[in-house]
């Protein structure tokens, strides 16, 4: 069974980068929003296997998102993995206290990006 994910970042070729790896590498479906607003849109309207969330967004931010996301009994289960070119170590901590499922650190190989997704998911 395919996959749905979600991905919510505000750079146009990250989007396109992870969207075509994700569905020619592992065959999921795939949907982008381009920012904050815009993802917790589209989450209320579809069924998500897992969201892939930037940190860095202008307006509102990947914590921002997060915290919205686990504010909501129907979201608050979708599997998030952070997207950050910025992780200190006590960011780690931090991610991990919130309740993140996992984090892709930028920039990534887009060729096997999908097998970081599935691993950090156990997909």
């Amino acid at each position: 069974m395919s996959k749905h994910i979600l991905i919510i970042d505000d750079e146009q070729d990250i989007r396109d980068v992870v969207q075509v790896s994700l569905e020619e590498f592992a065959g999921w479906q795939v949907e982008t929003a381009s920012s904050g607003e815009e993802g917790l849109r589209k989450v209320k309207i579809g069924k998500w296997d897992a969201i892939l969330l930037d940190v860095s967004m202008p307006d509102m931010d990947g914590f921002s998102v997060f915290e919205q996301l686990q504010a909501n009994s129907t979201t608050r289960t979708i599997p998030v993995v952070l997207l950050t070119a910025k992780v200190l170590p006590n960011d780690r901590r931090r991610f991990a206290e919130m309740g993140v499922t996992g984090l892709i650190i930028k920039p990534f190989n887009p060729i096997t990006v999908s097998n970081q997704v599935a691993e950090i998911l156990k997909w």
